[in-house]
This record gives C-alpha cells, sequence and structure tokens, in this order.
C-alpha cells in the first residue's frame, strides 16, 4: 500500500507550484468591498497565553479506545473485502465547477482578502435547498509528506446534516468528499456515509456528529464530534472502506444486504479518543472545533481549537497532541503504556468562533504563528482571519474602511499542504484554496 513508504515526485510537485504561480482568480468576493455599517468581529484577541499547570494539562487528557480488531473483521466479513481510496476516486460520480462556472453568490462567499487562486463550487445536487453543509477539509499533503495517496492528489471534505431539519434518520449525519484532485479544472469526487460498528460488528449505525475538524495522517482520518460528547475523536481507517449493497434510506443492515442512506460506501469507525475527564464544557476539556495537521514539529502532529460561541466572552483553547512514531501504530496519536494521550503544548486566546485553526513556524523563525479563522458574532456574512502568537495578534485588513471582516463566509477548517505552500478552506458554498504567503501577507 502507499502509505508503508513514501516517494517524492519532484516534477509532479514542481508541476503544482507552476499552477499556483499564476494569477489570482477574478472572483466576485475579491472585488468586494465590506461596509463600514457592518459589525467589527470582537476585539483583537491578544498574545497567546501558555496553559502550563497541572490541572489544565489534565482537562486536555485523552485515553484511546479502539473497536476490537474482531469487530471490524466481522464486519468485513459481512460486507466484503475493504477497498482504499483509489477505489472510491475511481467510482466518482460527481464534479467540482471552477469558479468562473459557479453563480455569484457562490463567489461571494469566497474571501476578500486573502483572495483564492483557486476555487470550486459543488455538484448542485449536493447543495441548494440540502440541509448539508460544509465543515472541514484534510488533504493527500496531510495524509504523505509527496502529496500523493497511492497515484492521486486527494482533498477530503467532511459535512454535516442540520440536526434541526430534513428526514428524522438523516439528521446529524457526518459524509466525507473524497476528490481527485488530479486535474485542476476538473475536479471529480464520490461520497462516504461515516459509521460506527455496533453489536460486535453484527451492524453499524451513522455517526451523528458535527465534523467540524479533521485530519488524514497516514491511512487514518482523525474528526471532531459534537460538543457536549464525551468522545473528542473518532477514527477512521481509508484502508477500511466498505461497499453497500442496499439503495434505501436506511443505515445499517437490512433484509438482503447493507444500507447507507443511499450511499454507496461507508467508512467504519476503527476507535476514538476521550477525554478522561469527562464530557467537554467551559469548565472541563474543550470541545474541538477544528483541527490540523502541523509537520513542521518533530514528530508530526495535531493542533486543535476549542469551539466557542461567536462574540463570546468567554476564551477559547488552542493545544497539540503529538503524533505516534511507532510503524505499528501509523496515523494514531502518541500514547503511554495505558493509552493515554497528554496535550505537548496548550494556550489560551480570547478569539471566539474559531472555524479554523493551523500552526506554523517560518524556517529560522523563534516562535510558532498560529493562523484562526473565525465567525462573526452573528455567524453571518464575511469572517476574520487572525494571527497570533505569544507576542501579540494581527488581522486581514480589506476594503476602504479596513475591515477586519475579510474571510470566507461561514468558513470551514484550514489545512496547509507543506509540499506546495498551499492552504485548503472551505466557505458555505464552495471549496479554495491559497498560497499560505498569502496569508501572512495579508496580515502583514
Amino acid at each position: 500500500m502507499k502509505h508503508r513508504g513514501r516517494h517524492r515526485r519532484r516534477r509532479r510537485g514542481a508541476a503544482l507550484r507552476a499552477v499556483l504561480a499564476g494569477t489570482a482568480l477574478a472572483l466576485t468576493a475579491a472585488a468586494t468591498l465590506i461596509s463600514a455599517s457592518q459589525a467589527q468581529i470582537s476585539e483583537d484577541p491578544g498574545a497567546l497565553k501558555a496553559l502550563t499547570s497541572a490541572a489544565d494539562a489534565g482537562r486536555l487528557r485523552l485515553q484511546e479506545h479502539p473497536v476490537p480488531a474482531r469487530t471490524l473483521d466481522r464486519l468485513s466479513a459481512s460486507m466484503g473485502t475493504p477497498v482504499g481510496v483509489d477505489a472510491v476516486l475511481r467510482s466518482a460520480d460527481r464534479t467540482l465547477r471552477e469558479a468562473g462556472d459557479c453563480s455569484s453568490a457562490d463567489r461571494a462567499s469566497l474571501p476578500v482578502a486573502p483572495a483564492a487562486t483557486r476555487a470550486y463550487c459543488w455538484d448542485p445536487a449536493d447543495t441548494g435547498a440540502t440541509a448539508w453543509r460544509p465543515a472541514s477539509v484534510t488533504t493527500s499533503g496531510d495524509a504523505d509528506d509527496d502529496g500523493v495517496w497511492g497515484t492521486h492528489r486527494v482533498v477530503l471534505a467532511g459535512w454535516t446534516h442540520d440536526t434541526r431539519t430534513g428526514r428524522a434518520a438523516e439528521r446529524g449525519l457526518a459524509r466525507v468528499a473524497f476528490v481527485d484532485a488530479d486535474d485542476p479544472a476538473r475536479p471529480a469526487y464520490r461520497w462516504a456515509l461515516l459509521v460506527v460498528p455496533v453489536q460486535g460488528g453484527r451492524d453499524y449505525r451513522g455517526l451523528t456528529s458535527g465534523i467540524s475538524g479533521m485530519v488524514w495522517y497516514g491511512n487514518k482520518l482523525l474528526v471532531t464530534t459534537t460538543a457536549g460528547s464525551a468522545d473528542a475523536l473518532y477514527v477512521y481507517d481509508l484502508d477500511r472502506i466498505q461497499r453497500t449493497t442496499a439503495d434505501g434510506p436506511a443505515v445499517g443492515r437490512v433484509p438482503g444486504g447493507w444500507s447507507a442512506d443511499g450511499y454507496r460506501y461507508v467508512l467504519p469507525a476503527v476507535g476514538s479518543y476521550r477525554f478522561t475527564a469527562g464530557s467537554c464544557s467551559a469548565s472541563g476539556p474543550p470541545c474541538p472545533g477544528a483541527l490540523a495537521l502541523d509537520r513542521g514539529t518533530a514528530p508530526d502532529s495535531m493542533v486543535a481549537a476549542e469551539w466557542t460561541a461567536p462574540g463570546s466572552d468567554r476564551p477559547a483553547r488552542l493545544w497539540r497532541y503529538a503524533f505516534s512514531t511507532d510503524p505499528a501504530r501509523a496515523g494514531l496519536l502518541a500514547t503511554d503504556a495505558a493509552g493515554r494521550t497528554d496535550a505537548v503544548e496548550a494556550y489560551r486566546t480570547r478569539a471566539s468562533g474559531i472555524r479554523g485553526v493551523l500552526s506554523y513556524r517560518e524556517p529560522g523563525a523563534d516562535r510558532t504563528s498560529w493562523y484562526v479563522g473565525r465567525l462573526p458574532g452573528g455567524q453571518d456574512g464575511h469572517g476574520g482571519l487572525w494571527r497570533q502568537d505569544t507576542e501579540g495578534a494581527r488581522a486581514a485588513h480589506c476594503g476602504a474602511d479596513a475591515s477586519r471582516r475579510c474571510w470566507a463566509q461561514g468558513a470551514g477548517s484550514l489545512s496547509h499542504w507543506q509540499g506546495n505552500g498551499e492552504v485548503w478552506s472551505l466557505s458555505d458554498r464552495m471549496l479554495f484554496a491559497l498560497p499560505l504567503a498569502a496569508l501572512d501577507r495579508s496580515v502583514g
């Protein structure tokens, strides 16, 4: 399998960088000036404050809970041999459209500054009047350091169904778009539903969770769970994708086969991480709202941001877990002998409504920069993008009034493709990419 050996494909990377070096898209959003009458995102979040007490560390500790191998084996014995990412991409049945072919409303959801260099809108069947909403993104640039998985460049986008509308059985479900990004002019994708094995692998249920953050590392996909849950993260194995055999609205085993609300593929969870201090809350463990991979640390690490309501006065936490370097635990977090994971770094920020997070240290820099994408106080309109460190914070500005509301509308998570320097993210209507260098320039 691809993840058992990493290889460099320098000519492929050079070609991609050439694409990114082209002129930025002439997008409607880039020409939009944010009016001075619009409310500003809450005040400057200021410098990050390190959290070093034992109590703070205890609230961030996780316990690993693997799904028993016999459970997964029983499920695959009944459903058939698992498949990998390539099989899903070969059956892609949807196409993303380039920004020029998208509606003005779609383009208006993109960042004003910095402007996207590439942007795509989804197949109309997946937008419009549906109750599904995009929230998280990760790429094969996270999964492997050469940026390619198997033979493909891949983007994964996580969507969650609204819990308040639509069919009751569908509410709160989570799905992932597997995007074949080999051809930047015509990316194609296929959906897979996230599920959780039950009854010892004799059945599965849908994962009913808001996957506002996810990280693809090695052959594992780690996703956030719903606020208030004892589980902080669910873990999926991208070599254990299962095909369904029945096309219907049910999720799970049905007479004559397996169904997943009409989806052809499901990802059964292979484990979870649970806070040892209990369910997330304002006074307890933080509810993780955004995730990202940082390949600039040794070992590689995953960063997380706490979800707090936009405009809230309650400080949020930013923290980091190290990934395991044990080949037998590829893609899993580093744990002690008891299966516990402790944060290796943690901070408090006055930023609220955080929907995206990245950490990055420039070569030769003495501090790590943390980038946070934020929703506005009313959860509507363009959000803000800030860069913070232990010395202070700076925001992207745009428009004649130097507004701080320059980031995407309904912004989702952030993913840094370190091999080529680009950052992927989502608005509430589009998938887009831009260079990390553009983020830096936008904040001064």
